[in-house]
């Protein structure tokens, strides 16, 4: 089977060459790589041209592409049976494809998905962003597991689909935040075969400060309500729960003015979650630091998210904007 891997960036040379250096030491080589790039400049491009020679790339550069148009336009540029997507902060373990492979082969399906995981030469902190993404404690563990809540919905950082379904169900929509699981949710609602492959994981680094994971996860909290007024079934329970957090947070902090036992039950049970966090990141990583950084991680990603969700719930429902959310420049590598 042929594989297209499509990456979409924006500014980001130093991911995209520690991806394609990944890409050169698979297993398996019967793919091609299409970088699609919307850099004002040729950053990005000055790292792709020293690969030609090791891996069958294109390099699309048209300054200004979202990330969208950048997915849809290397897909016209694909020639795989499969379209492979990877976010440019992504690095592949070197098994990745003939895992794939073997599991396509075994039981084809339209689409596929699978986990992001820390790999051991990530910094502390990104451990700690990748914790507090992929907890079950925080959330995140929803995500890239076979016991999930609901359906899976495979995103976009490690996501492969049948290069004609991709066609067929229109293509990356016209959303700036949250694009990969519309997708997912078209698929769905087409009646296509998902599968997660859990053994297909991918190393994500994700943002490098925690000022912008914040940004980040606030951004998809917004994502996230904007994604309910596309598809009906797309805000669930537990996407309030970072929104809940939030709430919880504040009512505690004003009724402790007012009552000592408040104060005591709300400190308190902060203080036993975060212990948790503690514990368990711990337990995963086997270095204090790291989960010292976690607790922080995951806090910062409740409050971004459902303060995200908050104002987006009140603009949508309360102000009656129309207006979809906007990736914050931060995430386009700005």
């Amino acid at each position: 089977m042929y594989y297209s891997v499509v990456v979409p960036t924006f500014s980001r040379p130093d991911e995209v060459k520690e991806l394609l250096d990944s890409l050169v030491g698979q297993d398996y080589k019967e793919f091609e790589v299409i970088i699609a790039d919307g850099s004002p400049d040729d950053t990005v491009k000055n790292v792709t041209v020293n690969y030609n020679r090791h891996l069958k790339l294109q390099h699309i550069h048209e300054k200004g592409m979202g990330i969208s148009e950048s997915r849809n336009l290397g897909v016209q540029h694909a020639k795989g049976d499969y379209v492979v997507f990877f976010d440019s902060d992504c690095v592949i373990p070197h098994g990745y494809f003939t895992t794939v492979n073997k599991h396509l082969s075994a039981d084809p399906v339209d689409a596929y998905g699978g986990p992001d995981k820390a790999d051991e030469t990530f910094s502390h902190k990104q451990k700690a962003i990748s914790y507090a993404m992929t907890s079950f404690y925080s959330t995140g563990g929803i995500r890239g597991r076979k016991n999930h809540l609901g359906r899976y919905h495979p995103r976009s950082f490690n996501m492969g689909i049948k290069r004609d379904v991709f066609n067929k169900v229109g293509g990356s929509s016209n959303l700036k935040v949250s694009e990969d699981i519309d997708l997912s949710m078209r698929l769905h609602q087409e009646g296509y075969s998902i599968a997660l492959i859990e053994e297909a994981f991918v190393f994500h680094k994700r943002r490098s400060t925690f000022y912008k994971f914040f940004r980040q996860v606030f951004s998809f909290g917004c994502g996230r309500v904007d994604l309910r007024f596309r598809h009906r079934n797309a805000l669930k329970f537990v996407h309030l729960l970072p929104a809940l957090f939030v709430v919880y947070l504040l009512a505690g902090f004003i009724l402790s003015f007012f009552s000592r036992t408040v104060l005591l039950i709300w400190l308190g049970s902060l203080l036993a979650y975060c212990i948790l966090l503690f514990t368990d990141s711990y337990m995963q990583n086997r270095k204090i630091a790291v989960a010292f950084l976690s607790v922080y991680a995951v806090l910062i990603m409740l409050k971004g998210y459902g303060m995200g969700m908050i104002r987006t719930l009140f603009a949508r429902y309360v102000a009656g904007s129309r207006k979809e959310t906007e990736k914050p420049e931060i995430t386009k590598g700005v």
